[in-house]
């Protein structure tokens, strides 16, 4: 055994190197007890106005990168700090790893690169947390979400997804912009990377489907931009203001 340290559901995956990451989780996997991912609130945050944290989640080519800076300079006329984050972010040391595999220049077991997509996440919570605490409102283009749902897609369990997660800050808003697979994959670009296969899209699809909980705002991702970019702005203004009122910062977690 390469690791012989215990197995602790309170574990800081966020204070550990991509490399323990790894090895805690393959020759440790932790044993959670099913159910959906809740919310905690985090011990360190107070009731102050914050920023708002805003994820958009959807297939490949669904507008997600669009939708997202369209928003941002929206929020940046109104007057809102405002910035946009990406995950993976291939800027760190980790990303450049991710970057590497996504575009076929490596290859990795299927459990090695979603810790690794999650550990990307976990370089950022601090700085994230942060961010929103100072005021400063952050629309994230993927986040937790469509790390579960590509790597449940190729057969991992759902619940030894989910397990990394845990302790990650919990969006204000989850946005999904939905559209067919097979309309996705006829938008300009397709196929220049690992994922964006019609027939993996149709299973990331299905997965969503799973993950999906009542408080996702579902907007079809089909409609003229501007509308999607309008209907975009109506729900998210609501959390910009709810969180400038001191809406509690929360913790993804689980019982």
């Amino acid at each position: 055994m390469l690791c012989s340290f215990p197995v602790s559901r309170s574990l800081n995956f966020g204070a550990l190197t991509a490399r323990l990451l790894l090895c805690h989780h393959l020759n440790h996997p932790a044993k959670f007890s099913t159910g959906t991912i809740r919310m905690e609130t985090s011990k360190n945050c107070s009731s102050n106005s914050r920023g708002a944290l805003i994820v958009l989640e959807g297939l490949d080519r669904s507008g997600k990168s669009s939708q997202s800076s369209r928003l941002v300079s929206y929020l940046e006329s109104q007057g809102h700090a405002v910035e946009l984050w990406r995950f993976p972010d291939r800027n760190t040391s980790v990303g450049q790893m991710i970057s590497s595999y996504l575009s076929n220049k490596s290859q990795l077991d299927d459990h090695t690169i979603h810790l690794l997509f999650s550990a990307n996440r976990w370089e950022k919570r601090s700085v994230m947390e942060a961010k929103l605490k100072a005021g400063v409102n952050l629309i994230v283009d993927r986040y937790s979400y469509s790390g579960v749902a590509f790597s449940s897609a190729k057969g991992l369990d759902v619940e030894w997804c989910k397990a990394p997660e845990v302790g990650l800050l919990a969006p204000d808003l989850v946005v999904y912009l939905d559209i067919l697979p097979e309309k996705a994959s006829e938008r300009g670009g397709y196929g220049g990377e690992r994922y964006e296969q019609l027939e993996f899209q149709k299973k990331v699809a299905h997965c969503y489907e799973v993950l999906r909980d009542p408080s996702w705002k579902i907007i079809d991702a089909c409609q003229p931009m501007e509308e999607v970019e309008k209907q975009l702005q109506e729900i998210v203004w609501d959390q910009v203001v709810a969180c400038q009122k001191g809406k509690p910062l929360f913790n993804l977690w689980r019982s």
